[in-house]
């Protein structure tokens, strides 16, 4: 694995989060949360957004640096301090969760350069309480880069 695919990946996700602040419409629409199919409002959808990318960040740093692997990693779903988050920010005006969320995929880049090209580094493996092993590449893709494609997919949905 090298950064570049990911780092394209992150200017069509900046690309596609600019064109959904844009399109916003009403907290009142709803769309269903691509891992749970339970409904979530825009509002929600942009919370989360503005929580998770650090969240995760963190969470693969310490899978990175640790030893011996697999480093125990990650929430789950049902984390009371991802729901609160998401709760507390759903009613925030989307422009600022938008800005947050703007600003964490820049540090994400940031990360993804950091991790570079070199394939040890892209295999370090953590566990998962649910989704078991799993290597930084695919923590990136599940729970940063995919995981933001996810929620602009919804985005999109209820602009539709």
């Amino acid at each position: 694995m090298t950064a570049e695919p990911y780092l394209e990946r992150l200017d069509e996700i900046e690309a596609r989060a600019r064109a959904a602040v844009v399109r916003a419409r009403s907290a009142a629409l709803t769309s269903a949360d691509p891992g749970t199919g339970e409904q979530w409002e825009e509002g929600q959808v942009w919370a989360h957004m503005s929580e998770f990318v650090p969240y995760w960040i963190g969470e693969a740093r310490i899978v990175v640096a640790g030893s011996p692997a697999p480093v125990p990693f990650g929430r789950v779903k049902t984390d009371a301090a991802r729901v609160e988050a998401i709760a507390d920010r759903r009613h925030d005006p989307v422009e600022q969760l938008a800005e947050v969320v703007l600003a964490d995929v820049g540090i994400l880049r940031g990360y993804i350069e950091e991790l570079g090209d070199t394939p040890a580094v892209w295999a370090k493996e953590g566990r998962h309480s649910t989704l078991g092993v799993m290597s930084i590449d695919a923590i990136v893709e599940e729970f940063l880069i995919g995981h933001l494609e996810q929620h602009l997919d919804q985005l999109d949905e209820l602009a539709a």
